[in-house]
């Protein structure tokens, strides 16, 4: 017996996962809601769908979904609905898959009060809560969790996540802006965002940290303490920037294992689109596709630096063979990763298989609260001059 699942949220974005999630084996009834129809045929109407989507799974608000029998829902909506729709859907029963971030508003006390809420919600109800964020499953993610188990970095030194998308690079953050924009739930974000800005409250690229942040944490299983942070206020009058306080924001943090952590968020800056990290330690390092190794066992018996050049099929880890069988391309030769580079198969599967199986997903509310809050508690600082603030943390998922 597969489990169940609707899919809230059918745009650009979730129309990337529809099918992923329509073809896992252990998914057996899959259901639509989207406040727009029209998005809800597009697959409703597909012959393909058929034998997982009935007609009476089609949805049109999150409050009709959330009364249904499902067992799940995955969320994949406007950024500033993520958390109050995951509370939703958690309140009625269901586990819920998030898209990134967990909240995006202005304001980082709301955002830090979201994942609070989530936190108590998850542990009141026992129900899971996983955070799709694509970092956690690039094939150097993966590659570097399996290093990090076997001890091979040793003790973990220093770490760097970036995440540069300038705001006029080929995926534009103009055009992302105004498409959310012009959807009936943009317009309603559109007017209450502007009581942020009456209020005075000014936000950054911090506030959406999960594709820097994710790859250091996740790999050493460490948790910030502590960070100073500073940013770069746009000096052009950009409109995009008006309710910035910065366009680009780097941030310096101490994380529990007594590693330092570098963290860059830009957003208007001339070079390419890079979402990616760096984890060095005393015997071996990740760096930009190479695993470099000295050997060093003891004082004094370290060997010649050995580094060695890594392709993405021996990063990736395999996916089950029957769930990759159920994503192979039409010609039956690859298997269809998704986006994101090939994040999207894995975040599915590990929601399903959690979900199926009762567990607690990888990305679940305690790791991605730690993701958001080095985010929130660096722009504080930056607002502050680079002052030192404490990064709260809610501890570790339960067994």
């Amino acid at each position: 017996m597969g489990i169940s699942i609707g899919l809230v949220g059918l745009g650009a974005f979730g129309k990337s996962f529809a099918d992923l999630f329509k073809k896992h084996p252990a998914v057996d009834r899959v259901a639509l809601c989207d406040r727009e129809p029209e998005r809800v045929a597009s697959f409703a109407e597909r012959d393909d769908w058929k034998d997982k989507f009935n007609p009476r799974d089609a949805y049109f608000s999150l409050d009709d979904i959330c009364r249904s029998d499902l067992d799940a829902l995955v969320i994949i909506t406007q950024p500033s609905l993520h958390a109050p729709q995951c509370l939703q859907a958690l309140a009625s029963g269901k586990h819920v898959y998030s898209a990134v971030p967990i909240s995006c508003v202005p304001d980082g006390d709301e955002i830090l009060d979201a994942c609070n809420q989530l936190v108590e919600a998850c542990e009141r109800t026992g129900l899971r809560y996983m955070l799709g964020e694509t970092t956690y499953y690039h094939p150097e993610s993966m590659f570097c969790r399996r290093k990090a188990a076997e001890g091979a970095f040793g003790d973990f030194v220093y770490a760097e996540g970036e995440y540069y998308h300038d705001l006029d690079s080929s995926c534009s953050l103009r055009q992302v802006s105004k498409r959310r924009a012009a959807s009936a739930a943009g317009k309603e974000w559109t007017s209450k965002a502007a009581q942020y800005w009456e209020r005075g409250i000014l936000s950054g690229p911090m506030h959406y940290p999960t594709h820097s942040t994710s790859g250091p944490v996740c790999v050493m299983g460490a948790h910030a303490v502590n960070v100073t942070a500073h940013g770069f206020v746009n000096r052009n009058d950009d409109p995009y920037f008006s309710h910035y306080a910065f366009s680009n924001e780097v941030a310096l943090f101490k994380m529990s294992n007594g590693s330092t952590v570098r963290i860059c968020e830009f957003r208007e800056v001339a070079r390419g689109g890079r979402e990616a990290f760096n984890v060095m330690g005393t015997r071996g390092s990740y760096l930009d596709g190479t695993w470099q190794e000295n050997g060093r066992t003891a004082p004094l018996t370290a060997e010649p630096l050995s580094v060695t050049k890594l392709s993405v099929e021996e990063m990736r880890d395999p996916l089950p063979p029957d769930v990759a069988d159920a994503w192979r391309t039409t010609s039956g030769d690859s298997v269809a990763y998704g986006g994101h580079g090939g994040s999207h198969a894995y975040l599915v599967h590990e929601f399903v298989d959690a979900i199926a199986t009762g567990r607690q997903p990888a990305i679940n509310i305690w790791e991605a609260a730690r993701y958001m809050a080095m985010g929130v508690m660096a722009h504080k600082s930056a607002l502050r001059d680079g002052e030192t603030l404490a990064v709260p943390d809610w501890g570790g998922a339960p067994a």
